[in-house]
């Protein structure tokens, strides 16, 4: 089966293990794990930001990163297709007590007058407060869509006039960062915190981080163990994220191309592919997904009628050409 549904289903290769097994470790509650350590300063570093805290998933990186930006009764707003909004099974609300509100956009992106008429001030013990706006950078259900620079650099200046905080779900971050040549450093600060993943386009087997002010991450630190995050011995996963910043960046950029590929077997113009995720329409997702799968290509529905398709490190240039005539044909 050549597996496109997700960039989550790739498996450590034999380097990766390798430095796994190598890894030094300490218990990370105490906070001494020296690997984990050495990858939070690393990725903040990164991002032009003071401090990382390390976290099994990008749901509970992203969980902690709103609730430290947005109190209990307050809002943030998000693109109506948002992965806070729509994968996250609804635990910005059920855990940290906030309520959300959302703009549309074919591409995800930033509708900065959208935003705008949005945003709600305080106007005291009578209206929501908008305290945070979320961005996600690439946007997964948009088609892995890059949301330029300017726009996140002008929703910051937005956000800031107005006393908000910005939110930037960079999950595959590290895609944007190979198909624009945008530092970093430059997309972390158009955020207060920032978090990214692991295991999906980097092809950890866990893992995500949450980068922000030292004060904020701290805070983190706390809510992590109280929602059961704390973990002990976590430097052998550690090892595996340090092993694909090493290795698995700038080879995202053949994910990239493949994923074009596709596209035009999928009917869809490569030249809207931004990165490693193609999303087309369908009348009955579901039965295409099955179709494929006879055929052996795994594919996803991720609504009634949206397919995607994900290419990864595991699929060889090879493996995309297979499945576009599987594609196509379908």
């Amino acid at each position: 089966m050549i597996d496109l549904r997700s960039d989550t289903v790739t498996r450590p290769s034999e380097g990766m293990r390798a430095a796994m097994a190598r890894a030094d470790v300490g218990d990370d509650v105490y906070g001494e794990d020296p690997t984990v350590r050495e990858l939070e300063e690393r990725v903040a570093g990164l991002l032009g930001h003071e401090a990382a805290l390390f976290t099994p998933t990008g749901s509970m990186a992203n969980v902690l990163a709103v609730g430290l930006l947005v109190a209990p009764g307050q809002e943030v707003l998000c693109e109506s297709r948002a992965h806070i909004a729509r994968a996250e099974l609804g635990a910005h609300g059920a855990v940290s007590g906030l309520t959300m509100r959302t703009w549309s956009h074919p591409r995800g992106q930033v509708d900065l007058a959208a935003v705008e008429d949005l945003f709600a001030p305080d106007l005291g013990p009578f209206f929501v407060r908008t305290a945070a706006i979320s961005v996600e950078n690439t946007h997964n259900f948009a088609g892995g869509a890059v949301l330029p620079i300017g726009e996140l650099q002008a929703l910051r200046a937005f956000a800031s006039e107005r006393g908000a905080a910005v939110h930037l779900d960079g999950a595959r971050l590290w895609n944007a960062h190979v198909a624009t040549g945008v530092p970093f450093s430059a997309y972390g600060a158009t955020a207060d915190v920032v978090a990214v993943c692991l295991s999906k386009g980097l092809g950890a087997p866990v893992g995500s981080l949450l980068v922000g002010p030292a004060a904020l991450v701290a805070e983190a630190r706390v809510r992590r163990k109280r929602l059961g995050g704390g973990m002990r011995q976590v430097g052998i996963l550690a090892a595996a994220g340090i092993y694909a910043l090493d290795h698995h960046v700038e080879r995202l950029a053949d994910d990239h191309a493949h994923a074009r590929l596709l596209a035009e077997a999928c009917g869809v113009d490569p030249a809207t592919v931004d990165t490693n995720i193609v999303a087309f329409d369908r009348p009955d997702a579901v039965a295409v997904v099955e179709k494929a799968r006879a055929d052996g290509v795994l594919i996803g529905a991720v609504g009634a009628r949206t397919v995607r398709v994900v290419t990864h490190l595991d699929i060889s240039r090879a493996d995309a050409e297979a499945a576009a005539r599987v594609l196509a044909a379908l």
